[in-house]
């Protein structure tokens, strides 16, 4: 009598799929958290009148922040923004005397003297071949130079009304500057999210050789890039000068540094092709509240820069965990 032997299976194991909580959630439950500690705190930080000032304060770093996440998805980065900031401003104001133009001219001239300066990044990194990094600090040093050369390395003042009332005056009781944060961030969501120049833009951050396999231009999608941010970078300095009511050439000094953090503790990597501008908002939005919250408390502005070194410093750690997970 022969036996057979009984072939033995293994118990069967449902296994779900590993799934990741998006980082725009994690952000906006950080960010909730934390204006309840700060609310209990300074009770006088739920203010209408503080909230408001704390969205004003934002929305210049929001606007670098939108203008470099546009970069940081082609895989590349910009430090040359605080400089950009600093040279479009003095443009700007060397344009707004008053009776000498309407206020629409300065606009334009800061905007266009931002793009300028990024499409010449783009063009150093795409046909150059020059590191991002390298390229965009040599921009930092040469925009910095630019506007103290242009301004005679004093501040330019004597604005005109009409000019000034762009970083200083409101709209229905809105700020405009946090008016002109929303539509950037708006009309960037758009591009990135609904126009085909986003989606190659994803792609050639996700996979250059790929995209470059498939027939894409990924020189002129990276030129994109980086004027776009240039140009934004530029807006961010009209709005600055119009504020202060002054071109500065020292204006916008560890901008760009602000505008990294908030885009990558926002979810975009630095390898490029992932994240997108909802997150640029919240990260901006997380360091505003944290800079208000500080000042509220009576914080040295000594301790503020040391916290926000270490925010920075995180939010690489984190991107780069989440590159090896």
């Amino acid at each position: 009598m022969q036996c057979q032997a009984e072939t033995v299976h293994p118990p069967r194991v449902d296994r779900k799929p590993h799934t990741r909580w998006p980082a725009e959630l994690t952000l906006a439950i950080a960010i909730a958290i934390l204006m309840a500690a700060l609310s209990v705190l300074r009770p006088n930080f739920l203010n209408l009148a503080n909230l408001v000032n704390l969205l004003r304060q934002i929305s210049i770093n929001g606007i670098l922040a939108v203008g470099v996440t546009y970069v940081l998805l082609t895989g590349g980065v910009d430090l040359s923004l605080g400089s950009v900031v600093a040279f479009s401003g003095v443009a700007a104001a060397s344009f707004a005397h008053p009776g000498q133009y309407p206020a629409v001219v300065p606009v334009l001239i800061g905007i266009a003297a931002g793009a300028a300066c990024g499409a010449a990044n783009g063009l150093v990194v795409t046909r150059g071949r020059v590191a991002p990094f390298i390229a965009t600090l040599g921009m930092m040093t040469a925009a910095r130079g630019l506007a103290l050369l242009l301004s005679g390395g004093m501040p330019v003042s004597n604005l005109a009304s009409s000019f000034t009332r762009i970083g200083g005056g409101s709209a229905a009781g809105v700020p405009v500057p946090i008016l002109i944060f929303a539509v950037v961030a708006v009309l960037s969501w758009i591009l990135l999210s609904q126009m085909r120049v986003g989606r190659y833009i994803y792609a050639v951050g996700g996979n250059e050789n790929a995209a470059r396999a498939s027939g894409l231009d990924v020189r002129s999608i990276k030129m994109v890039g980086y004027t776009l941010c240039g140009g934004l970078g530029g807006l961010a300095g009209v709005v600055l000068a119009s504020r202060i009511t002054t071109g500065q050439p020292n204006a916008g000094i560890g901008y760009e540094l602000d505008a990294i953090a908030a885009v990558v503790i926002g979810g975009t990597s630095l390898n490029g092709g992932t994240g997108g501008v909802g997150g640029a908002i919240l990260g901006a939005l997380l360091i505003g509240i944290i800079n208000n919250g500080l000042d509220l408390l009576n914080v040295s502005s000594y301790y503020q820069q040391v916290v926000k070194g270490l925010i920075i410093v995180g939010a690489v750690w984190l991107d780069r965990s989440k590159q090896r997970t």
